[in-house]
């Protein structure tokens, strides 16, 4: 089974390295784990919607190149679908029954992800109805992958 992960931008704070290192390492007894850093756009605050479009559109075209073919593909979308740690082990095996032994994450810039990304997905999950920083998300994410294959394999996690 293999994860990868494609996030938009640098992590910049320690913190979030050495958590999502910690994840990582928990998670390589249960897959083979990939991150993906593709470069974000600079988007000043006073963009106009078709500014944020075009960056969106650069920033999708980087992570379209990054995709391999045959993988499943779950994009973080804030118009996505909640879903409980119970419900999200049971999407991650049903790919993993259904013969897509790879699964990719993508987790867009602070303006979102292209809609040409979005149409692609083969789910779309929001995390949360809270806002949080894109970098944040990756380790969140993480942490849920993680929980979801110790639900997956019947193994204990606490509540």
């Amino acid at each position: 089974m293999k994860i990868t992960i494609i996030a938009v931008g640098k992590l910049k704070e320690k913190y979030l390295r050495d958590g999502i290192n910690e994840y990582t390492k928990r998670l390589s007894k249960f897959c083979n784990l990939e991150i993906i850093e593709v470069s974000d756009e600079q988007a000043p605050d006073n963009l106009s919607s078709l500014q944020e479009e075009q960056v969106k559109k650069r920033e999708g075209e980087r992570i379209i190149k990054r995709l391999k073919e045959g993988a499943a593909l779950i994009v973080l979308d804030v118009c996505g679908k909640k879903l409980s740690s119970e419900e999200l082990a049971r999407k991650i095996d049903s790919f993993f029954i259904s013969g897509k032994s790879n699964i990719t994450f993508v987790i867009g810039g602070s303006l979102g992800l292209d809609k040409d990304l979005l149409n692609m997905a083969d789910f779309r999950l929001s995390l949360s109805d809270m806002t949080f920083p894109h970098q944040l998300a990756r380790l969140i994410l993480l942490e849920q992958v993680y929980r979801s294959f110790k639900i997956i394999n019947g193994e204990p996690y606490h509540k």
